[in-house]
């Protein structure tokens, strides 16, 4: 039986990239030989697309990697990909990989891939368009308030005062469209709202103040099978900083997890389960993603951070929550690829 040619998208143009080469290099490792040949396909800083040997997935660092492409790697023009591989399985992160960009061009390319298609790429990571559509579908979210850049620039006693009749302190400001907390802060008075602000703006034109949530933190595996959306063991979060910080998600030790959830009631974790499936279906999401929230203490459940897909780490949810169900990492990646062909061969236009 001929192997099915595997694309592993990692690297990438966002501020996650290290997180991409990370999730690409455990795709890469838990591959089963049996049925696939893994290409690995490093995006660079330009977007630029380079088959590189799988003695650079290895290396520490996407600069590790980009310092050898040129003597260790082949370039490969985007209208060649399709020479080169019969699926992608997209393991960037954030801006150009999340956001509907790279889909746009596996979709001209006729080349089918994990994830959903482009416009629920893009709603999976504008956190403010998500939150409006979740609520009119009768989900609970954050209360938040969008500011863009020209509205601070403009008037910022105007958005300051906006912002603390919004809100009670402490609150949190955060680009619209990133990804592991970066550029997040937390408004602990007034006079940290100008610089929060400035850091943010540093990564979109939009940022997003959100209310702050004491509660269970909690984070949702969601899988599409045969048509039926199933959520995984439910991860219970507790991190070391006042809120789920980079380095709480990728350091070692700066994070307890409990998969599955130690101290929320059973009853709970089944609302929760079905309000996550709610909204992967409501965004459009297909093949898998993950849903993050907080169960509060006046028993509320609120969505917070809606992922269309998720990261594949050793130590990730997705691995943990996967292992909880009881399957290997190469069964479930497997069951990624064959999920997100069967999708594909059943679309009509893109996905």
């Amino acid at each position: 039986m001929e192997k099915l040619r595997v694309g592993i998208i990692l690297g990438g143009m966002s501020s996650e990239r290290e997180v991409s080469l990370n999730s690409g290099r455990n795709v890469y490792d838990n591959l089963d030989p049996e049925f696939f040949h893994g290409v690995p396909l490093f995006m660079d800083a330009a977007g630029g697309i380079w088959e590189i040997p799988w003695q650079l997935v290895s290396q520490n660092t996407t600069v590790d990697i980009g310092e050898r492409l040129t003597v260790e790697a082949r370039r490969i023009p985007y209208e060649d990909l399709k020479g080169r591989i019969d699926f992608a399985f997209i393991s960037l992160h954030g801006k150009y990989g999340d956001d509907g960009c790279i889909q746009g061009l596996l979709e001209l390319l006729g080349i089918p891939y994990t994830g959903p298609g482009v416009l629920a790429s893009a709603l999976g990571m504008d956190k403010h368009i998500q939150q409006k559509i979740l609520a009119a579908a009768g989900i609970a979210v954050p209360v938040s308030v969008a500011v863009h850049e020209g509205e601070w620039r403009r008037a910022p006693e105007a958005v300051t005062k906006k912002l603390l009749q919004n809100f009670e302190l402490p609150f949190f400001i955060k680009p619209v469209r990133e990804g592991s907390s970066v550029g997040v802060g937390k408004i602990a008075a007034a006079d940290d709202i100008a610089g929060t602000l400035e850091e943010a703006f540093r990564w979109d034109r939009v940022a997003l103040a959100e209310e702050f949530l004491t509660g269970i933190e909690f984070s949702a595996i969601i899988l599409e099978q045969d048509g039926e959306i199933m959520p995984l063991d439910l991860t219970e979060i507790h991190p070391q900083s006042d809120f789920y910080t980079y380095d709480d998600k990728y350091m070692p030790g700066r994070c307890r997890k409990f998969t599955p959830p130690k101290n929320i009631p059973s009853e709970v974790v089944a609302r929760i389960k079905e309000e996550a499936r709610r909204a992967f279906e409501v965004l459009g999401f297909r093949s898998y993603g993950r849903i993050d929230g907080f169960y509060l203490p006046d028993g509320r459940i609120l969505i917070t951070d809606p992922n269309s897909s998720s990261g594949m780490a050793p130590s990730s949810f997705f691995f943990e929550q996967a292992a909880s169900a009881g399957m290997l990492p190469s069964m479930i990646i497997t069951t990624l690829i064959e999920n997100a062909l069967a999708i594909h061969r059943e679309k009509k236009g893109p996905l």
